[in-house]
């Protein structure tokens, strides 16, 4: 997962495809450049905040926003390897928008503060992979309890209603983990392009997650399905096998890193797609 020959074989195909050139690449993922999402029908009016989470290993720093009035469940977000940025911004206030209590939260700050990807999306990924090589499972769970009880602090955020969590490349098995690390709290668990979902150790984030309750999707880029090819199977057997609700689907068109609007493979009709997944899921399991 956030490879970068994947990531230049991604913009290759792209190029190849028409559907975009190598300078429009450059101009989509250039710091902080992100396309505009399409609005959200029946908005509601939402507050922001860039906010301090304290965890057993420092503060984390972080982005909330939620509907300005009443009560929403929460929902926390983990971005991809470039972090907490514009983008990542841009989707929390959507989904708040949306009726959503929103933390989107930077995963290194136990490195760095954000930005953490100074050319955002366009950032050199091997810049960043000694930051995503720093967490761990035992980060993932800890830190995964201290933003769960945050959300739960917070006057914004229903208590009476489950909480969803949702995560982008290396932030796919930090939602799953985070389904497991709080059970009883976490109702619902979307991954997009998520990778590392499944591995061959016992402590593969797919088979911790089949033991909680959570309704799940898994949103697979087509060319990571190209790679890995029995994931999806395996990932359907497992929550099969558990009896757990869950929409496994490869996008068939789209790119590993599709859904963020600054990503240079952002592919409209595909993210979109996914949102309308996604606000199915929530509105479903967190009812």
């Amino acid at each position: 997962m956030c490879d970068q020959d994947h990531f230049e074989q991604d913009r290759q195909q792209y190029e190849r495809l028409g559907h975009v050139t190598r300078r429009q690449f450059g101009a989509l993922v250039g710091a902080g450049v992100a396309l505009a999402l399409p609005a959200v029908a029946n908005a509601v009016a939402v507050s922001e905040k860039d906010v301090m989470i304290k965890t057993p290993d420092g503060n984390c720093d972080a982005y909330f926003v939620a509907p300005s009035s009443g009560t929403a469940p929460g929902v926390l977000i983990w971005p991809d390897i470039f972090g907490l940025r514009p983008a990542k911004r841009q989707m929390a206030k959507r989904l708040a928008e949306s009726g959503y209590s929103v933390l989107v939260v930077n995963p290194f700050y136990r490195q760095k503060a954000s930005p953490v990807a100074p050319q955002g999306a366009s950032t050199p990924i091997p810049e960043l992979l000694p930051l995503m090589k720093a967490l761990t499972e035992t980060t993932h769970l800890t830190d995964a309890k201290a933003f769960v009880a945050w959300l739960d602090q917070q006057p914004q955020v229903a208590k009476n209603r489950k909480i969803g969590t949702q995560g982008y490349c290396m932030g796919g098995p930090m939602a799953f983990r985070t389904a497991t690390a709080v059970p009883d709290r976490v109702g619902a668990v979307a991954s997009f392009h998520g990778g590392g979902l499944v591995t061959d150790q016992p402590n593969s984030p797919h088979l911790h997650t089949s033991k909680t309750k959570a309704h799940l999707l898994i949103a697979i880029a087509a060319n990571d399905d190209q790679r890995s090819p029995n994931e999806k199977n395996v990932l359907k057997e497992t929550f099969e096998k558990a009896k757990l609700p869950a929409e496994i689907e490869v996008y068939e068109g789209a790119a590993h890193g599709w859904c963020p609007p600054d990503s240079g493979v952002y592919n409209e009709k595909q993210a979109e797609k996914a949102w309308s997944r996604l606000l199915a899921l929530y509105s479903k399991a967190l009812a």
